[in-house]
């Protein structure tokens, strides 16, 4: 058997959250609506589980942002890349959140509430695996 690396066992793990996560947002039942105010894209709009304000856009992105991370964990340096690239996303993201004039992605999606505080989790895990975290990436094979 193969043994991962760590970053690829991140973009596995991170990556089946995310799918899970952009199919939890499409169940009524686990979505409490509420108005989208000041939203170009308003369908689906509500709280996930009544805390973290998605929308269909933003469940998209999350099963989009989910398939990467799957893909790319079959891969050392797609996995790095999938880690590094979500650092940024994620981090990027979380500043526009707090942001009142960009804290609904200019009417697209909603990052506001709670999704600063994943937002701003994932990047900081994203980062680590991507930036710092060194195993497995320099290790040669066994001959």
């Amino acid at each position: 058997m193969e043994r991962r690396a760590n970053v690829q066992t991140f973009a596995l793990v991170f990556g089946a959250l995310y799918v899970l996560v952009g199919i939890l947002g499409f169940v009524p039942g686990l979505v409490t609506p509420e108005p989208a105010h000041d939203m170009a894209i308003d369908a689906g709009h509500g709280r996930l589980l009544g805390l973290f304000p998605v929308n269909l856009a933003h469940n998209l992105v999350h099963l989009l942002i989910g398939a990467w991370g799957l893909l790319a964990m079959r891969s050392l340096a797609g996995s790095v890349n999938y880690a590094r690239g979500l650092a940024v996303l994620y981090g990027v993201l979380a500043v526009l959140g707090l942001i009142p004039a960009t804290n609904t992605l200019f009417g697209i999606a909603p990052i506001y509430g709670l999704d600063v505080f994943l937002h701003a989790a994932s990047a900081l895990i994203a980062g680590y695996f991507g930036f710092v975290d060194r195993s497995g990436r320099d290790a040669r094979p066994a001959v």
